[in-house]
């Protein structure tokens, strides 16, 4: 579908259109989960801008990819066609267990926190979360979709590694959590 006028005035009474045509209402799960899609690959591409790293620009940017065509097929939930495939989670399985190796284990919890791009990237993974809860809410609704929750567990879990690896990198320190006594 290519977009060639913005302003159609066709949502001004609180109904979209999903890729197949069909309009609903924008409170429906389906337009909270695209809409929160859109917000993590907005917030992906401002971490993005505080990358250093061209090769990990690269990955992220590919993650972002992924992000379009997650929403092009919630567009679309009554389709067999799957723009997210099963490879893309062995990707982020593949990223996680590189980066897991040059990490020290965790004996607590951390602080979001260490260089700016960590920071950022600890938000994007807040942010994938709250996709995660929004996937979990659509998907309740009978569309059978799980790979999507099999994917954005994958990727929540891989900017958290992201965020320790860029952090250790960087030559920062991770703020652990104090219980209260």
């Amino acid at each position: 579908m290519r977009i060639s006028k913005v302003t159609t005035k066709t949502g001004d009474k609180g109904e979209t259109g999903l890729g197949d045509g069909k309009r609903i209402s924008k409170s429906h799960p389906n337009i909270e989960l695209l809409g929160d899609i859109d917000e993590l690959n907005s917030v992906l591409g401002l971490a993005i801008t505080s990358c250093a790293n061209q090769g990990m620009i690269e990955e992220l940017k590919s993650i972002q990819q992924d992000l379009l065509n997650m929403g092009g097929e919630v567009s679309m939930p009554e389709s067999e066609i799957e723009l997210l495939s099963e490879n893309r989670i062995i990707f982020l399985e593949k990223l996680i267990e590189k980066m897991n190796l040059a990490l020290p284990p965790l004996k607590e919890f951390i602080l979001p926190g260490g260089d700016e791009f960590s920071a950022r990237i600890h938000l994007t993974r807040a942010v994938c979360r709250r996709v995660e809860r929004s996937c979990v809410t659509f998907i309740d609704t009978g569309v059978d979709k799980n790979h999507w929750l099999r994917y954005l567990n994958r990727l929540s879990d891989y900017f958290f590694v992201l965020a320790r690896f860029t952090t250790q990198n960087s030559g920062g320190s991770e703020t652990f959590w104090e219980r209260n006594s």
